[in-house]
């Protein structure tokens, strides 16, 4: 009788053939010693050749290569574009820039598996282990330090001092010495800052505590400071530098293991309250924290030297300088960088996770295999940093004013009529912060645990494109400081009083988003691309100082979701007034769901 069977099936079985073998033809032939007893068997060790390493390989590389892709050659492309079109000015020295801008994204993608690899481990186990087998003020000190070490190991913090080179100690003087002889000590400055924050942050895990009061609490110093600093003819200088700061420390690398130790200590001593709003608040305080240690550090700068003093020993260390040892130049300087930001950081947790826990470490090859890619990441990204996403991005911000004013490295510049040539280098400026935002795959991460953490009252596109307008906005009003010369504490002080009377009237659930969200937008390519541009920008103009685009690209968001979510609270109420109560139901005779 023929049997009916569908095409699928039949092309199936047709070109599948099946060979049905005994496991015991496959398994060796159990031997016996002399006195009969089964000898055990030993495998040969697994041969892999080159070929099958590849195809291992080669799926999972991709993808994470091009994660980093994506993140990175929007930005470059962009900013390419721009000069080539726009401002019709060649690349110079293209060739370098491309390999570095390779390096960039290949020692993300080495640095981000480490981490994910070898750093983030220590993170949970400490957060675990720590509150049984400590006190806390023991756990506030490890927390404390370890914001120390993470803001080393921050792969932006890289920029910091290689925007040092590009300020003039004549015109700035505090602000040079931060950057270049003070630079170590300006980044254990904002290292602590982040410890503070680290160690505030727990103790809020624990207590549960609002996060409106810490912000206004952290605000009040931080606005004061800022006031006294804005009327000192020095030290005004300075500001940009200290609001900079503290969009450099909320990277990759802090955040999750900040994060991973205060809410496993949280959920270990049963305190950790909601755990739709547990995770976020200490991205806040690790951003605003080092503005107060900057600002602090100049300020002792101050009673140490005088301008003058800094400005003769500056002249006097040029004039004895000689050839630089070889770890103070390329590429000795990014290899001695990028050992010194992940080993010491790497010592202190096994001291912990050994010495006080006495705890043995997970798999301990795979970690320490993570360890060295994160190392070997950071030396090969601090390579892309100085030959690919710092030079092209001085090399753009240096030639965007050509479009207004007059600059030597432009023939025939300006190269439009005043309003239109301003209009396009806010619009460049617009352009950058809105696209590399929205870009992000940080901030869609963000936008879907918000919506299912507000049940979609607040949507992951809404709140994409509210933060990437805030950011947009941000950089365009951080030009136009630069190039009309506005003092940035004009800027920031009623930018943040908008932002504390947002947050007064703003649901709790928006608050810890929107001040959260800003530490989204400052990734490992967004800051020093940024750096790197205002610098230039600042240069190419003759201004002092070309810092405070990262601090208004910070504040933007902030507004930018707190009034969003001011509009979708009125949303919901507004509807929720417009639909009659079970009482009226009755009344009018309508049926009740």
């Amino acid at each position: 009788m023929t049997e009916r069977i569908s095409f699928s099936r039949f092309v199936r079985e047709s070109s599948v053939h099946t060979d049905r073998i005994s496991y015991n033809d496959m398994a060796p032939p159990v031997e016996r010693d002399a006195a009969g007893n089964e000898i055990p068997y030993q495998p040969q060790a697994l041969t892999v050749g080159s070929g099958d390493i590849y195809r291992l390989l080669q799926p999972y590389v991709s993808v994470r290569f091009l994660d980093q892709f994506k993140a990175v050659m929007p930005l470059a492309i962009y900013l390419v574009l721009f000069q080539l079109f726009i401002l019709k000015q060649s690349i110079q020295d293209a060739t370098i820039i491309s390999g570095g801008l390779v390096a960039v994204i290949v020692g993300l993608m080495l640095f981000m598996e480490g981490l994910k690899v070898g750093l983030m481990p220590f993170g949970e186990s400490l957060g675990t282990s720590l509150p049984a087998k400590a006190s806390l003020p023991v756990v506030l000190t490890i927390a404390f330090l370890l914001g120390i070490g993470v803001t080393f190991a921050e792969p932006a913090i890289g920029a910091l001092q290689t925007a040092g080179s590009l300020v003039d100690v004549s015109r700035a003087p505090y602000l040079y010495t931060l950057l270049t002889d003070w630079a170590g000590v300006l980044v254990l400055s904002v290292g602590g800052g982040v410890g503070l924050a680290a160690a505030l942050g727990t103790l809020r895990f624990i207590h549960g505590w609002s996060l409106k009061p810490l912000i206004y609490l952290t605000l009040t110093p931080v606005l004061v400071l800022t006031l006294i600093l804005a009327f000192d003819g020095e030290l005004s200088k300075v500001l940009g530098l200290a609001f900079d700061c503290g969009a450099v420390t909320t990277g990759p690398v802090t955040v999750p293991l900040v994060l991973s130790l205060g809410i496993g200590i949280a959920n270990a001593a049963g305190k950790g309250g909601d755990d739709s709003l547990s995770g976020f608040g200490i991205v806040t305080l690790a951003s605003l924290f080092p503005i107060i240690a900057v600002m602090t550090l100049a300020f002792f700068l101050s009673t140490q030297y005088t301008p003058a003093e800094i400005i003769a020993n500056s002249q006097q260390s040029f004039a004895a300088a000689g050839s630089a040892p070889w770890w103070e130049t390329t590429p000795g300087v990014e290899i001695i960088g990028g050992i010194r930001a992940i080993v010491p950081l790497v010592i202190f947790l096994l001291l912990v996770m050994v010495a006080l826990l006495r705890e043995r470490l997970p798999q301990p090859k795979i970690i320490f295999f993570g360890i060295f890619l994160c190392v070997l990441g950071m030396i090969v990204f601090n390579l892309g940093l100085s030959y690919g996403l710092s030079m092209l991005g001085g090399q753009s911000g240096g030639l965007v004013p050509a479009a207004f004013t007059t600059i030597d490295a432009v023939r025939d510049s300006p190269l439009y009529f005043l309003t239109l040539g301003l209009f396009i280098a806010i619009a460049f400026a617009w352009l950058l912060g809105f696209g590399a935002t929205l870009a992000e795959p940080a901030l869609n991460a963000l936008g879907i645990t918000v919506e299912n953490l507000t049940n979609g009252a607040f949507k992951r596109q809404t709140l994409m494109y509210a933060v990437s307008l805030g950011v947009g906005f941000g950089i365009a009003i951080g030009v136009a400081k630069i190039i009309f010369n506005i003092p940035l504490a004009y800027l920031v002080v009623p930018g943040y009083i908008a932002a504390v009377v947002l947050t007064y009237i703003s649901n709790e659930e928006f608050v810890n988003i929107a001040w959260d969200s800003a530490g989204v937008t400052t990734g490992p390519v967004t800051v020093p691309l940024v750096l790197a541009m205002g610098l230039g920008f600042g240069n190419a103009l003759g201004a002092i100082e070309g810092f405070g685009i990262l601090s208004m690209a910070s504040i933007g968001p902030i507004i930018a979701v707190l009034t969003t979510g001011v509009y979708v609270r009125w949303k919901i109420e507004r509807r929720h007034s417009a639909q009659p109560t079970s009482e009226e139901r009755e009344i009018v005779g309508v049926p009740s769901v």
